[in-house]
């Protein structure tokens, strides 16, 4: 794939990017073309662009202007997606990029092809019209949507390999609710996922005594964690969430005790916590139980990312007022939802994410509206200005 002629002869226009990306079947852990089309774009506009894959994990690196700069602008976004689902339930063609009622519909159009075509258009005019005193930088992934261990990470495990550097990056993630420019995030909760694992002896219903009924001890033990709150929350972030979301023994008989059972726990956490205070907590309360019951307990932990945030000042402000300008909206100052690879970005430089109304992300007949696209390039252009001023 090639630029179009307006990716060097005149303003880059976001909507066809965005057009062009969706017709990119890049499912993870596919690059579909998507990055290869990127490459050629920034290649073409003067970025040193190179692929950074990793285990088979397709990313991309460029920069425009000097290795090292004292200030490197950062952009960050993924162009894989999810699975389409049910492709019969779509009433447009998922990878087709059509425009209609005022909307270009198809997987990714909101999460976010249309904020890495944004974020890209912004940059390539921006050097091109006023070429800046520094450098700016995109880190696009192509594993965002899956395990995330080889994407963004990978990308920055290279940049410090090679001496590359942001002082500052805005990831392009959907972050507004219900309409343009209502919210921005400056951080996020943590999030871990913990298996408990119950382990009694087995034994006949009848004559409990005999066993040691790992689904007793194991009720106790959920019971305790889910009943006590983790926190009232921080000046920044809503109160800690503690939710059991599965709880297992493979036991089709009725009148058998099982010798084990499992459950499942998510945890979502704000900066009142680190994970490992959270796994501590859980293996203390987890010890207890053994010791009044005699049923052991084996806790595996997985951590998506510990909470961060990124303190109100200059560059939260600079984004907030590129926003509002453009927008006419103040955005709320979040860090709600889930996680993001800003959770990866935050222990390179400063970070904060901004893009569209996220509605249709993830659902059938994703779409995103042709008129805000054109209002997030406006926004990504204004603050690489108002940044490099």
């Amino acid at each position: 794939m090639t630029a179009s002629p307006a990716a060097t002869h005149g303003p880059v226009d976001p909507v066809d990017l965005t057009a062009r990306l969706v017709r990119c079947p890049s499912v993870t852990p596919e690059e579909g073309g998507a990055l290869t089309l990127l490459s050629d774009l920034l290649g073409a506009a003067g970025f040193e662009c190179t692929r950074v894959d990793r285990n088979g994990t397709p990313n991309l690196f460029a920069r425009w202007g000097r290795k090292g700069a004292n200030r490197s602008f950062g952009f960050n976004g993924h162009t894989d997606v999810v699975p389409v689902g049910d492709r019969g339930a779509w009433t447009r063609d998922p990878f087709g990029a059509e425009i209609a009622e005022g909307f270009l519909w198809g997987r990714g159009a909101t999460d976010m092809k249309s904020g890495v075509a944004a974020f890209a258009a912004a940059a390539v005019d921006f050097v091109r019209d006023t070429p800046p005193d520094g450098a700016i930088i995109l880190t696009i992934t192509g594993d965002e949507e899956g395990p995330a261990r080889d994407g963004t990470v990978a990308l920055l495990d290279w940049m410090r390999s090679n001496g590359e550097a942001m002082t500052a990056c805005l990831v392009g993630e959907p972050t507004c609710p219900d309409r343009m420019g209502e919210m921005m995030k400056i951080g996020r909760r943590g999030s871990m996922n913990a298996v408990v694992t119950a382990e009694g002896v087995q034994g006949h219903s009848a004559y409990p005594h005999r066993a040691k009924n790992p689904l007793h001890a194991l009720v106790r033990l959920l019971d305790r964690l889910a009943s006590e709150p983790l926190d009232e929350g921080t000046e920044h972030f809503d109160a800690s969430t503690l939710a059991i979301t599965s709880v297992d023994t493979g036991n089709p008989a009725t009148n058998v005790i099982p010798a084990r059972a499992v459950a499942r726990i998510n945890i979502r956490f704000n900066d009142a916590h680190t994970s490992a205070d959270i796994t501590g907590r859980l293996r203390a309360e987890a010890d207890r139980v053994t010791t009044e019951t005699g049923v052991t307990f084996a806790l595996a932990v997985d951590v998506s990312g510990d909470s961060f945030l990124t303190p109100p000042g200059e560059f939260v402000g600079l984004v907030a007022a590129a926003v509002s300008a453009e927008t006419g909206v103040v955005p709320v100052l979040s860090t709600s939802g889930g996680t993001s690879d800003a959770r990866f970005v935050k222990d390179h430089c400063p970070v904060v994410e901004f893009g569209l109304v996220g509605r249709t992300m993830h659902a059938v007949d994703e779409r995103v509206s042709v008129e805000q696209i054109g209002q997030l390039k406006a926004i990504y252009s204004r603050i690489l200005r108002d940044y490099f001023a």
